[in-house]
């Protein structure tokens, strides 16, 4: 299954562009699935042969939800007053959440999600290496393990239920959350909206910046543009603008031009005739060895310096860019290593990297391979 994510600043067209995708998707004979917590702006998209709506309510989410775990939760804590599920309000993210759900549940050969803003795709994205590192942290594998053999204890009457269980029993549905592969670019393609206006171009290189963070990279810009044959003083400083703005825009992925409409588009027949992108290549960061240690690059477009920050957690290294933060789990080989250095290269350009040092730890290098590897460098 592939997956589209459409995203960009609103007013951009994301939700046109979505649904053009998924139409040409379905017309060329794919079984298509279009996410999307709002309502498709033409008629007539239940009658394309191949294409299935998948309106995300994320009211109806959260009442789910709620009806599957309640009541566990009431039996581990009866003394507590549990509203009905007709009174639950959703929490902050509970829409992603629900996308993220539906991602997991979906049977398709392409699934195109109208993301949203774009806060709420970069959060979306961000959402299943989140869910797994607050695993890691509150209920490590160990532990999980403990809680298995308690399940059964429970489900065997060999021990009684209380509010661990509540926990417990949601496991298996935060692991399949976690495990949805938004953040592998072989199975997630990110396309970006924009209108060729000057004020784009800053919102999509910050999308940029946290696409790289997150191991992803836009495959495309589609750009609404007018056309050349207007008149008028109006119309020349407007296309003016347009030419000026259109290279700032290819510095972040390839531009493809769609026509500006007046309005929404009137029908399927209006929809701008758009290819799905081919998946781009976004190699893993591996560890360079330079003299006296390693080196780990991670591609961060567009970064400057105030926005990057890093630090050292454990098995983790983690890096904050343009408001958004990873923890990325570090190889057997660097976690015997201490960080001796971080920079930024070439900020605030489409090739700006983090590039982190490090250097053997005597404390965790096996005794003899520290000395085969100075003289080896």
């Amino acid at each position: 299954m592939r997956t589209l994510l459409v995203t960009g600043p609103g007013g951009a067209g994301t939700t046109t562009t979505a649904v053009a995708a998924a139409v040409r998707a379905a017309t060329a004979g794919r079984r298509t699935l279009l996410l999307s917590r709002s309502g498709p702006p033409v008629d007539g998209l239940d009658a394309v042969p191949g294409l299935f709506l998948g309106p995300v309510d994320v009211q109806a989410a959260a009442e789910r939800v709620w009806d599957l775990h309640a009541g566990v939760l009431a039996g581990a804590l009866p003394y507590l007053d549990l509203p009905p599920a007709s009174s639950v309000v959703p929490l902050p993210g509970a829409g992603e959440l629900a996308l993220l759900a539906a991602l997991g549940r979906a049977d398709a050969d392409v699934v195109v999600v109208d993301a949203g803003p774009l806060e709420a795709a970069t959060a979306l994205l961000a959402l299943p290496a989140t869910l797994r590192w607050w695993l890691d942290v509150a209920l490590p594998p160990r532990v999980r393990a403990l809680g298995a053999i308690r399940t059964a204890a429970v489900r065997s009457g060999a021990a009684g239920t209380g509010p661990v269980d509540a926990v417990l029993a949601s496991l298996p549905a935060l692991e399949a959350l976690a495990g949805v592969p938004l953040g592998d670019p072989a199975a997630s393609t990110v396309v970006l909206t924009a209108t060729a206006r000057p004020a784009a171009v800053p919102a999509l290189r910050s999308a940029a910046t946290v696409l790289g963070l997150l191991g992803q990279r836009a495959a495309a810009v589609v750009t609404r543009v007018l056309p050349g044959d207007g008149t008028g003083e109006w119309w020349t400083d407007r296309l003016a603008e347009q030419d000026a703005v259109l290279p700032a825009l290819g510095e972040i992925a390839q531009v493809r031009q769609v026509p500006e409409l007046a309005g929404a588009p009137s029908g399927i027949g209006a929809l701008p005739a758009l290819d799905l992108p081919e998946p781009v290549t976004v190699p893993a960061p591996v560890p360079e060895q330079q003299d006296g240690g390693w080196r780990l690059t991670l591609p961060l477009p567009f970064a400057e310096r105030d926005q990057v920050t890093l630090t050292r957690w454990g098995d983790d290294l983690v890096v904050t860019a343009a408001g958004v933060r990873r923890s990325v789990r570090l190889d057997a080989l660097l976690r015997r290593c201490a960080v001796t250095g971080g920079r930024l290269a070439d900020r605030g350009t489409p090739g700006a990297r983090l590039e982190v040092t490090f250097a053997p730890d005597p404390r965790l290098w096996p005794a003899d391979l520290l000395p085969a590897e100075e003289s080896a460098s």
